[in-house]
């Protein structure tokens, strides 16, 4: 994979890699891809698009987290996701509507990588692999979506914290110990509740060993977590 592009470091090709949009590509057309890009940072609290704004590039996170999220006709946020490293967006609006459908902002420091709508094009023009491989991974987003929306109507509050925490828990078992990457505000808007109600589940789960100091999170039994979360028989581990 080329890997002069600047900004760019040796590290970030296993992230690109761990992509489901560039995890098929062969060497030659992730390097023609990413021979295209521009990476840059996006301090925290800055804004990567906005709603309704002309797509004409999608991003690929390397470090950081970046919230995407629809503005209401009184002004208030929807959370719809909040993307982790590794992760793509923005992809689909180019070859939809041509319009961003969300914002974007930064809630931590992030760098990312940015590749044009323009030489994208010219990309799949010559390798028809990237477009299969889109199609994965937007099949892959989808079926994500659909569990994200069986756990809001139907999964338990406890539970649907639960699987939450499960996304930054390492897989294996034993216990667990790490800090929430962005505000509980944050996440109990990205669960679709209150931060009241979040905190009210959060205390619930102390019964099965998670306990919350602060916005560290410690998990004595990671499969007895998975268990109340169902997560072995549901994938819902990723929230």
């Amino acid at each position: 994979m080329k890997t002069d592009v600047p900004g760019l470091r040796p590290q970030d090709a296993a992230t690109i890699r761990s992509s489901p949009l560039f995890q098929g590509l062969s060497d030659r057309s992730l390097s023609a891809l990413v021979g295209s890009a521009r990476v840059h940072p996006a301090p925290r609290g800055s804004t990567l698009f906005v709603q309704d704004e002309p797509a004409d590039r999608f991003f690929i996170l390397l470090e950081g987290w970046v919230k995407l999220y629809r503005l209401t006709r009184d002004g208030a946020e929807a959370v719809v996701n909040v993307v982790a490293a590794g992760e793509t967006f923005a992809e689909a609006a180019m070859f939809a509507s041509g319009r961003f459908p969300v914002c974007a902002e930064a809630v931590a420091d992030c760098r990312v990588m940015t590749l044009t709508a323009e030489a994208f094009a010219r990309c799949l023009r010559d390798d028809d692999r990237i477009a299969f491989a889109m199609l994965g991974s937007l099949s892959l987003r989808l079926r994500h979506l659909v569990q994200q929306i069986e756990q809001l109507q139907v999964q338990p509050t406890p539970q649907r914290v639960g699987s939450f925490l499960l996304r930054f828990c390492p897989e294996g078992s034993g216990s667990a110990v790490f800090a929430l990457p962005f505000d509980k505000a944050l996440i109990a808007r990205r669960l679709g509740m209150q931060p009241e109600t979040f905190s009210r589940a959060l205390a619930k789960l102390r019964g099965i060993g998670v306990e919350a100091h602060g916005g560290t999170i410690s998990v004595a039994d990671l499969d007895e977590l998975r268990r109340f979360c169902h997560a072995d028989e549901d994938g819902e581990g990723m929230a």
